[in-house]
Parts: structure tokens; C-alpha cells; sequence
């Protein structure tokens, strides 16, 4: 019962984030909201993402749980060094796609988002560096717990199936830009190209 609540609360967490990210419900706000206000909705989605994963985060420490797993010396350095590599990959995601804007500050201070497609460093060899390290991050984690193991399982739904809705909006934004780079660039896992009939 524990472990289906936990999964059951990662899920509704991962439904309300994608729902505020989506463009029907961003189209509804910016309706409804001037274009001072609009500029801080990025900063605040991404606060409200954090805030609400809380919870689910507590649930899973405070719950029964057993371990599955702990990987022994010296196999924990190669994941630890593994996992460190994961957040360097990420900080430089981040910085490649403008940090400021990401976070929203950019548009708070009256600025503007990049608006053009990043296709060179880390971007060349996977079209969601940021989700590919997150997930190097957590699935390499020493030790595995069955809570983790579902909160992470959860995630990883979260992530391709984010991804997927990501990209339609990409392909909407971008068009063929968009479209070529998705052709000849893999979506989480480097050198994998799904050959499209």
C-alpha cells in the first residue's frame, strides 16, 4: 500500500508540473494575467516544482522501507565518480542553455529567453543533456532502497514521457529547425538513433 501511494504521489506530482508547463494552460494564464505578471511564471513554476516535490520526497523517508541494494567497495567509487560526472553534465546543460533564464530570472528582470535552438556541446550528442544526467544521477545511486527505487522509477516515467510533450511543443516553436535536429540527434542516450520509416 505504502509503495503504490508513493507512486501514486510522484504521479500527481509529475501531472500538475507538466499540466503548468504545457502550452494550453500557459496560453490560459497569459490570458488572464498582464505581461508584467507573465514574466514571473517561470520563476514561479520552477519554486512551485520544488515546493510541491517536497512532500513526496518526505513520504518516501518517512515510510517502511527495505533495501534492495548497496554496491560494495571499490564498485562505490566508480558510481560515485559516475555520479559526480551526472552533475558536472548538468551544471554545464544549464549553463548552455542560458541558467538565468532557466531558472526565470531573466524574464523577472525584463529580459528575454534564448530563442533559437541549442545544437553544439553537450547538445550535439543528446537533445536532453539535463534530463540524461539527472537520470545517470539517480540511477546510479550506491545505495537502493524500494522507496527510492519507486520514486526513481517514477521519475524516469515523468522524464520521457516530459520529454515527449516537450518536444511537440519544440516542433511547434521551431518547425523544421526543430524537426532536423530531432532526425539526426538522439533523445536521452548518446549514439542512439531511432531509424524513422
Amino acid at each position: 500500500m505504502g509503495t503504490l501511494l508513493l507512486f501514486l504521489s510522484s504521479a500527481l506530482w509529475g501531472l500538475v508540473h507538466s499540466l503548468l508547463a504545457s502550452l494550453k494552460v500557459k496560453e490560459a494564464i497569459q490570458q488572464a494575467l498582464n505581461a508584467p505578471a507573465m514574466s514571473w511564471y517561470r520563476l514561479a513554476y520552477n519554486l512551485f516544482a520544488v515546493i510541491s516535490f517536497l512532500p513526496v520526497m518526505i513520504l518516501a523517508s518517512f515510510m517502511t522501507d527495505k533495501p534492495l541494494y548497496a554496491i560494495p567497495v571499490p564498485w562505490l567509487y566508480a558510481t560515485l565518480v559516475i555520479q559526480l560526472a551526472a552533475v558536472i553534465a548538468l551544471a554545464v546543460g544549464l549553463l548552455q542553455t542560458d541558467v538565468w533564464s532557466f531558472i526565470g530570472l531573466r524574464q523577472v528582470m525584463g529580459g528575454e529567453s534564448r530563442g533559437s535552438i541549442v545544437t553544439d556541446g553537450l547538445y550535439r550528442y543528446v537533445r536532453h543533456p539535463l534530463y540524461a544526467a539527472g537520470l545517470v544521477f539517480i540511477w546510479f545511486t550506491p545505495v537502493m532502497t524500494w522507496n527510492r527505487f519507486v520514486l526513481y522509477f517514477s521519475l524516469t516515467l515523468y522524464i520521457i514521457i516530459g520529454a515527449y510533450f516537450e518536444e511537440r511543443k519544440l516542433l511547434r516553436e521551431f518547425g523544421r529547425d526543430y524537426y532536423e535536429y530531432k532526425v539526426r540527434t538522439p533523445m536521452l542516450i548518446p549514439f542512439l538513433v531511432l531509424k524513422r520509416s
